[in-house]
């Protein structure tokens, strides 16, 4: 109902206002034109008139001259006959000399020789109707300053093909106001069809959208505002296409994350259990230690993991909050570095740390920068293969003004069309790496949060340098 709602409204609204435009045009025209043949064939008739009676006047002033049998002369010899009628009227009114030599029997109506007996007026000139219905012009002129015997001539006309005229004009202005609505109406149907057909596709793709299907795009018809428009619902198609597979991603990766622990966990507790069922004299306290070992580790795992989602579920709800105060970044960064040492070592990756003597104070909640240390840290170990190297440095940038610290690995790199993604929520440049994908998103958080920035430069097959920088404390305080 509402798309031929639309259509109906939008040809009716338009339609109407042209066709009033139209019909005002049209009366105005017929108006005009009317005037104009009516005007003209009333000068012409003047014209006549006006001749006849310069004759008439000639004769009048001849002294020898017959006048009663000249005027009648005058009407049968009349050049016009065959166009229009020349009349005699008598002082009581009546027709008396034609030029086609029949004159009525009856008294007509002639408001014409009514004006043109007024005092001081020169001629009258009328229309009306005849007996049988033909519409004509007359024009009358009093003579009685030459006649003693008639008061006026009359001349009359047929407006028969003046009529005709203006007939024939009113219909091939009809024809083409028609013509033009039509047309009106055919371009008003396409142009309101070709804003529809997106509107309607529109419609039937975000609903498909809605039902969690984003494969359907709409066909970007124009390059106007509806084209930019069909292009901008296909780039969101898009976004959340690519939302929702890094989202399914991250439950696949969140999931396969939180099982391995969790079976190292259950693995060694069922072993544990096992063992405490036997003899204490049996039991391998050796065994014991290191199941507990990695119980205790694979639980640091999983709350280390279970915080980081909790702080990206408080970043997405705009409660992720902080404890700010004056704080030594070298210190931080040293715990940080010290506790992947010995993980490093494990790995068989160096990690060389370049400790300066002295840094200015920042203003931050240290344990979220120490927070971001670890999660860069961690991301350059994990993502360096045995025999590999992570070079840590840290110094006074921008005049004092700020502290930079820059982690740079040998690992297997970042892609260039991924590397604009990497601080993106959910999203892995490489899958055969452990991890949830979210780290860096809230390290990136933390750090904006500080009014700082964390900038990443990779190379895929050569290493990743990530460079953060921090404002220190008295240009934290004025910002």
């Amino acid at each position: 109902m509402a798309k031929k709602s639309i259509t109906r409204r939008w040809i009716t609204n338009n339609l109407a206002v042209i066709v009033l435009i139209l019909l005002v045009i049209e009366l105005a025209l017929i108006y005009a034109v009317q005037n104009y043949f009516y005007n003209s064939a009333r000068q012409y008739l003047v014209s006549k008139i006006n001749a006849v009676n310069g004759v008439l006047t000639r004769y009048a002033s001849d002294t020898g001259t017959n006048l009663n049998a000249e005027i009648r002369s005058t009407l049968e010899s009349f050049s016009d006959k065959d166009k229009m009628e020349l009349m005699a009227i008598d002082y009581d009114g009546m027709i008396v000399l034609t030029s086609s030599g029949f004159s009525p029997d009856y008294a007509v109506s002639m408001p014409d020789y009514d004006d043109a007996m007024q005092e001081d007026q020169t001629y009258g000139v009328s229309t009306g109707r005849t007996a049988n219905g033909e519409r004509i012009m007359a024009v009358s002129l009093p003579i009685t300053n030459i006649s003693e015997e008639y008061s006026a001539i009359r001349v009359v006309t047929s407006l028969e093909s003046i009529d005709n005229t203006v007939a024939g004009f009113v219909l091939i202005v009809t024809l083409i106001a028609v013509a033009v609505l039509v047309l009106l109406g055919l371009s008003d149907l396409y142009f309101v069809g070709s804003i529809l057909r997106p509107i309607r596709e529109i419609n039937t793709n975000t609903e498909k959208f809605a039902q969690g299907d984003f494969s359907a795009r709409i066909n970007q018809e124009s390059e106007d505002e509806i084209g930019e428009l069909c292009a901008g619902i296909n780039h969101m198609a898009d976004e959340l296409s690519a939302a929702e597979a890094m989202k399914n991603e991250f439950i696949s990766s969140v999931s396969h994350e939180l099982r391995t622990p969790l079976t190292a966990i259950k693995g060694w507790a069922e072993t544990l259990t096992d063992m405490a069922a036997d003899e204490p004299a049996e039991a391998d306290p050796e065994m014991m230690r290191k199941g507990l070992h990695i119980i205790v580790g694979e639980t640091e795992r999983l709350s280390e993991m279970v915080e980081e989602l909790l702080d990206f579920s408080r970043m997405q709800s705009g409660h992720f909050s902080l404890q700010m105060g004056t704080m030594d970044v070298l210190a931080e960064l040293g715990d940080a570095v010290l506790i992947y040492m010995e993980r490093a070592k494990k790995d068989q990756i160096s990690v060389l740390y370049e400790e300066p003597e002295m840094l200015p104070f920042v203003y931050g909640d240290k344990n979220r920068i120490r927070q971001v240390f670890i999660n860069i840290i961690d991301n350059a170990i994990k993502y360096s293969d045995a025999g590999g190297h992570v070079h840590i440095t840290a110094d006074a940038a921008d005049e004092g003004r700020a502290v930079r610290v820059i982690v740079q690995d040998s690992g297997c790199g970042i892609k260039k069309s991924d590397l604009s993604k990497v601080k993106t929520k959910f999203y892995k440049p490489n899958h055969t790496r452990r991890g949830s994908g979210i780290g860096l998103a809230v390290a990136d958080e933390i750090v904006s949060l500080h009014n700082g920035t964390l900038e990443i430069d990779s190379e895929e097959g050569v290493g990743t340098t990530v460079t953060i920088t921090l404002p220190a404390k008295d240009a934290a305080k004025q910002s």
